[in-house]
């Protein structure tokens, strides 16, 4: 049976004279204070389940999942270090809501629960905090900031050769399986890969680079096939066994991805093409990982994030786009996105230079922004962006503020690299960075 919230205090250490011991009682406070919060994490945990009341007590509560949460978020736990500071911290433990003699579940368990809640569960409950700052008088949404940024998926640098390795590394590692349990005959190839792979890397010319590579894709056509023959041997037998269905559904899902590897890399290597951005993959694990290239000089395999950032620090909004378009396509978006969220749009808005087209400025005059500031005038007259030069100073200054915002998530709350996998869970993650960084202002702001 899955719970919402203890119905029943449990006995629990007293906090400490600290900072931060002080925030963590300011959370749980804007926490008590907004119970649909919780409402909304406990539907994401029951979602799926015929019957949410039959069986056993829940370890956690959606309460202590949330807490749970944010001490990840805030600290950039593992799922088995966030364990042991839950048993270790009793200032931990208090926040969230664990008795002296309860048993923290284990690191699984933990890493179950929170995958659980969905990204719009969390666009919802950061609705929520800024509906908070506003009635706290913290964040009144008159004056916005907008930029953008990348969130790396947790891949290694790709190349042609490391992609083949990692698809014949895990097609002969799922086929050695079936090898193991039904005794189907396969050959394993990935030693011969590997090194491969390792003399590309270490090729000393272009020649010698190329020979390598016709026999690694000629290796990984060798383990795609018989993979393929393991799939339908599979298949054929009609076993419903959890070691059958998972051997299956790991086949399935990497060998489209190694055909589209060994596609991109003939392409591109024998075929001397240039493919487009769109048109590669660039992780077999994370194959949603777009590639992100910022000022024609840095790439980044990732997705980009738009934010917004309010007058008070907080993050207003973010979107988490597909692909990479260019920042000119998402002004007008971000201030429609604000309108939906203060039911007005704001009075003033600041964007970063990429966002700068007279189209833009005109689509968001029209919404009824007073002063739209663009930090680079791109052919924009001053007069046609605020009205009057010491506005626009004053705002592109203030724009440049949500430069600092951004790196505040990336250094303290780990939007840098999202360490989830799948690209709902990249969602989520980045969504949690956002709404444990608004909860920890707002504290702060409480306690001033």
């Amino acid at each position: 049976m899955r719970n919402r919230i203890r119905k029943q205090l449990r006995l629990v250490e007293p906090s400490i004279d600290h900072e931060h011991a002080k925030e963590l009682h300011a959370i749980r406070t804007l926490i008590v204070e907004h119970p649909e919060t919780i409402d909304l994490i406990y539907e994401d945990l029951i979602r799926g389940l015929s019957d949410p009341d039959a069986g056993r007590n829940g370890m956690m509560t959606a309460e202590q999942v949330f807490k749970v949460l944010l001490i990840k978020q805030m600290n950039g736990f593992s799922y088995d270090t966030l364990r042991f500071h839950l048993m270790d911290s009793r200032c931990y433990r208090a926040f969230c809501s664990f008795g002296i003699a309860d048993v923290i579940p284990s690191d699984k368990t933990i890493q179950r629960d929170i995958k659980r809640i969905s990204a719009d569960t969390l666009e919802k409950i950061n609705r929520i905090l800024v509906g908070t700052a506003e009635e706290k008088r913290i964040e009144n949404g008159r004056k916005v900031r907008v930029d953008c940024t990348v969130s790396e998926t947790n891949i290694h640098h790709p190349t042609d050769s490391s992609l083949l390795w990692d698809s014949v590394r895990v097609l002969s590692r799922e086929t050695a399986r079936a090898k193991e349990e039904f005794g189907i005959s396969v050959t394993d190839h990935s030693r011969r890969a590997k090194r491969r792979a390792m003399g590309i890397l270490n090729a000393k010319n272009a020649k010698k680079r190329k020979k390598l590579y016709r026999d690694l894709v000629k290796v990984t056509k060798k383990t795609a096939t018989d993979a393929e023959r393991v799939l339908t041997s599979l298949v054929e037998t009609g076993s419903t066994s959890v070691t059958c269905l998972g051997i299956c559904a790991a086949l399935s899902h990497y060998l489209p991805l190694t055909r589209k590897v060994i596609d991109q890399t003939e392409r591109r290597v024998f075929g001397d093409e240039k493919l487009k951005p769109e048109e590669k993959i660039v992780s077999i694990f994370e194959p949603h990982t777009d590639i992100i290239i910022k000022d024609r000089r840095e790439t980044y395999y990732g997705h980009k994030l738009a934010l917004s950032g309010g007058d008070s620090g907080l993050i207003l909004d973010l979107v988490i786009e597909e692909g990479n378009p260019a920042d000119t396509t998402l002004a007008e978006k971000m201030v429609t996105r604000q309108k939906e969220i203060w039911g007005r749009v704001p009075r003033q808005a600041a964007f970063d230079g990429g966002f700068a087209s007279k189209q833009n400025l005109s689509d968001i005059k029209e919404l009824g922004v007073k002063d739209v500031v663009f930090a680079k005038k791109r052919g924009l007259a001053v007069s046609e962006m605020a009205k009057s030069t010491w506005v626009y100073k004053r705002l592109r200054d203030f724009r440049a503020g949500i430069e600092g915002m951004i790196s505040f998530l990336k250094r303290s709350f780990g939007l840098n690299r999202c360490t989830w996998k799948g690209y709902e869970s990249f969602k989520a993650y980045a969504w949690s960075s956002v709404v444990t960084a608004n909860l920890l202002l707002i504290a702060r702001r409480m306690l001033t």
